[in-house]
């Protein structure tokens, strides 16, 4: 038997070895931000504070540093913590499991699991949540349509695979019912579903009634409700971005949609304020506006696969240029608009096509197809713009032509863009729906 030692490896293991771990201890709790002292760390760096048989651990995030002290910020509940707390930095950032298992399974803001036991079945492997974008020059140009089922986006948005497409709105006007039926008749592989800043009570709500069982089937849903700290609102949206970009490497056709962008931003805001940030448009901090597109560009296309994503902004006052608004729009490629007037008529889904465009819709669209949605824009067009005097019976019909056949094809039109809830749309259908309309009144295709 050879008993012999090896000296090098063991001077080396000696040497380079790390036999020591630094502690720091809280000094300060001011509103959500934690003030520690004695330790060094890296802003996204994950720290345990013992609580000393008080409670379970706390977890917090590196966010800042003044006055030669450390800022943390709570990834859960500062129950428990007090001055002289000790704190052990962990010397890493926030990396979540994934894994093919995840469609199915619902989430929290850190990526763990709300229902069962706890655990996933099958193995995983571990993800940075902060990641970068991918490179501008190694993204596949969009050239596939991604058919979501609804006819008013199909027609006259239309959405390509990897496109990002904001949803506009105020509150109450369809979002999240919208959001449930693309999540159910799009043919995306797998949808990843980020509730950030929702009402607890509308999660269940969602999956149950909007998503429902089949579209759960191959859905990820991430949800970090608003009585959760900032800091977690602010993960679940980079954590559901981050499974996201899971499939999407391994080739798959992902759709992540994200409700709201808006409660990202104003998460993003409390965190910037909390460490003394000064605060610009409308109490947003300057950190919101660099933080958007970095959130935002992570989506779209890749040298394998593809997100295809859809943010719904909750316009402040249904103001379409308040700052997140604005912000947001001229990140994204193209921007669908909800009216509040349409909803109020029972008009759903209530897309004011006119106020809304998708980019890359010519590129990716054939001539024909243009066209008519062209012709059905310009039609919207001419009778809203003589609807008083049609209304009051003032206008002659044979006075102007085109308000003739704007009058003829209103009707036909609306019954087109509105749909049923329970109603799927396949793309070929929706092409042939906008034929038949356009027939009407000259008998040609236009």
């Amino acid at each position: 038997m050879d008993f012999s030692f090896d000296f090098d490896r063991c001077r080396q293991f000696v040497e380079n070895g790390n036999f020591y771990s630094t502690a720091g201890k809280v000094t300060q709790v001011i509103g959500l931000t934690i003030m520690v002292q004695g330790i060094k760390g890296f802003v996204g760096e994950v720290c345990r504070i013992l609580l000393e048989g008080k409670g379970p651990d706390v977890m917090a995030e590196v966010v800042g540093f003044r006055d030669r002290q450390v800022l943390l910020m709570p990834l859960g509940d500062l129950k428990g913590v007090g001055s002289g707390c000790k704190v052990i930095p962990t010397g890493k950032a926030l990396t979540i499991p994934v894994g093919a298992d995840l469609p199915g399974n619902v989430l929290d803001g850190l990526g763990k699991p709300m229902s069962g036991d706890g655990e996933i079945a099958l193995s995983r492997e571990s993800c940075p949540v902060d990641r970068t974008p991918p490179n501008p020059l190694k993204r596949k140009r969009i050239t596939n349509i991604m058919p979501t089922g609804i006819r008013a986006i199909d027609g006259l948005l239309t959405c390509g695979e990897g496109q990002r497409i904001g949803i506009f709105s105020g509150s109450g006007v369809g979002k999240s019912t919208l959001l449930g039926m693309i999540s159910r008749y799009c043919k995306a592989d797998v949808n990843v579903i980020a509730l950030i800043g929702e009402r607890g009570r509308e999660v269940r709500d969602f999956i149950e009634k909007d998503l429902g069982e089949d579209g759960l089937k191959k859905s990820v849903v991430v949800c970090a409700t608003s009585d959760q700290s900032a800091l977690v609102r602010i993960k679940g949206a980079y954590v559901a971005t981050t499974i996201a970009e899971y499939f999407r490497d391994r080739g798959k056709k992902v759709m992540l949609m994200m409700d709201s962008v808006t409660r990202f931003a104003m998460a993003k805001r409390e965190v910037g304020l909390a460490i003394g940030e000064p605060p610009a448009t409308k109490g947003y901090t300057p950190s919101v506006f660099a933080e958007l597109p970095r959130l935002l560009e992570r989506s779209g296309t890749s040298e394998r696969g593809s997100i295809t994503a859809f943010y719904t902004v909750l316009v402040d006052g249904d103001d379409m240029n308040e700052p997140i608004s604005d912000a947001v729009r001229g990140i994204l490629d193209g921007h669908i608009v909800l009216s509040r007037k349409l909803a109020a008529q029972n008009h759903f889904p209530a897309i004011d096509v006119r106020q809304s465009i998708s980019r890359l819709a010519r590129e990716i669209t054939s001539a024909d197809q243009d066209q008519m949605a062209g012709e059905i824009r310009n039609s919207l067009a001419v009778y809203e713009k003589s609807e008083d005097l049609i209304n009051i019976g003032a206008y002659a019909k044979g006075s102007n032509p085109q308000i003739d056949r704007a009058i003829a094809l209103n009707g036909p039109i609306n019954d087109f863009l509105m749909q049923n809830v329970t109603e799927s749309v396949e793309y070929a259908d929706t092409l042939q729906r906008m034929q038949e309309i356009l027939k009407k009144d000259t008998g040609e295709v236009k």
